[in-house]
C-alpha cells in the first residue's frame, strides 16, 4: 500500500527527492514518515509529517518532508547529501500523531536505496 521511489546514485553535496505513493486507503489523516537503515546499523528515524513536521538532527536543515494528500503521496527532498545518508530508505504510515519510534508505525514501503559517492 506504500511504494517508495526515488532512489539513486549521487555524488556528496547533489539532491535526490523521494516519493512514497499510497494506495488502498487514503493517508491523509495517517502520520507518515520517513525512516533510514544502513548496513549493519538499526533503522533510525529521518522526517515525519503528521501537519507539523519532525526532523533527525542529522537530517535538519538539509532534509524536507512534505505530503499532497490529493495525491495521496508523501515526499523528502534530500539536499546536501553526505554518504553517511547512504541507506535504504523507508516511509512508513500511522494512525495518531507523528512518532520517532519505528514500532509504532503499522503501514511501511518496500525501500528504496539511496547511495552517496564521496
Amino acid at each position: 500500500q506504500l511504494q517508495a521511489s526515488g532512489g539513486g546514485l549521487v555524488q556528496a553535496g547533489g539532491s535526490l527527492r523521494l516519493s512514497c505513493a499510497a494506495s488502498g486507503r487514503t493517508f491523509g489523516s495517517y502520520a507518515m514518515a520517513w525512516f533510514r537503515q544502513a548496513p549493519g546499523k538499526e533503522r533510525e528515524f529521518v522526517a515525519a509529517h503528521s501537519g507539523n513536521t519532525h526532523y533527525a538532527d542529522s537530517v535538519k536543515g538539509r532534509f524536507t518532508i512534505s505530503r499532497d494528500n490529493v495525491k495521496n503521496t508523501l515526499y523528502l527532498q534530500m539536499n546536501s547529501l553526505k554518504p553517511e545518508d547512504t541507506a535504504v530508505y523507508y516511509c512508513a504510515a500511522k494512525t495518531g500523531g507523528s512518532a520517532y519510534y519505528s514500532g509504532e508505525y503499522e503501514y511501511w514501503g518496500q525501500g528504496t536505496q539511496v547511495t552517496i559517492s564521496s
